[in-house]
């Protein structure tokens, strides 16, 4: 098994590497908000820059989990190759986990512009302890946006999905106070964040880079979204199937 998953994360990895605009998307937006939100406003000031930068390279990981693989998987059911790999007798689970694989080395690209930004040309501080903790609470706060791609591309056409991952990443990015001040965002976004999974994913990246303590109810939303999320991932992936191979 574990050699079919390798086999599966290397060819998607080097179609990915074979049309690179989806990585170079992934690195640009994320380096450029960094730059345009976090330098000129944070970046004096060690403890702001920092939770600015794990911010930053948490929009990174949710645009490579949730467009990259909504966008991805869409585009991959319109060719012959997609039917044809699911006649095998493997089963689904090596895809899927071929897919995140890959989407987790997408995003750790994406991330790596971001942190580079941050110690040359702010005050942010972390620890090689704080830096390897913090690159996996990364990792957990990817799955929730990797399940919602998931279900994104397993749910419609690649036409579609280009304008519905769109439509869901900004929200949840915005409505988790992303690009404000996280701190002390509007009345309205401090009402919404806590049940979105970009603010549970937050504070978890922030606890593990600085010395704040992140609330429970974020936490248990961040789980609930991942398990809702994988779910119904599971589930278009099963009525995809269905509809096409029955």
């Amino acid at each position: 098994m574990s050699s079919l998953i390798l086999t599966h994360t290397r060819y998607q990895f080097l179609e990915q590497l074979r049309v690179p605009i989806a990585i170079v998307a992934g690195v640009f937006f994320p380096t450029i908000s960094m730059l345009a939100f976090v330098v000129p406003f944070a970046g004096h000031d060690p403890v702001t820059a920092t939770v600015g930068t794990a911010s930053m390279t948490l929009f990174a990981v949710m645009s490579s989990g949730l467009m990259g693989l909504g966008i991805g998987v869409a585009d991959d059911r319109g060719k012959p190759w997609d039917p044809y790999l699911r006649t095998l007798p493997a089963g689904p689970f090596p895809r899927f986990a071929g897919r995140m694989l890959t989407s987790l080395a997408v995003m750790l690209i994406a991330v790596v512009p971001v942190v580079l930004v941050a110690a040359f040309l702010t005050e942010a501080t972390a620890t090689p302890l704080q830096l390897l903790l913090g690159l996996g609470a990364l990792i957990v706060g990817a799955l929730p946006f990797m399940m919602l791609g998931l279900l994104v591309g397993y749910s419609l056409p690649a036409k579609a999905a280009i304008a519905v991952s769109q439509v869901l990443f900004f929200p949840i990015a915005i409505g988790g106070g992303m690009f404000g001040n996280p701190m002390d965002p509007p009345a309205f976004i401090g009402a919404v964040a806590p049940y979105l999974p970009s603010r549970g994913a937050m504070e978890l990246v922030w606890a593990a880079t600085t010395d704040f303590r992140p609330e429970p109810l974020p936490l248990v939303t961040l789980a609930v979204w991942t398990v809702a999320g994988a779910a119904a991932a599971v589930w278009a992936y099963r009525r995809d199937e269905g509809r096409r191979f029955r």
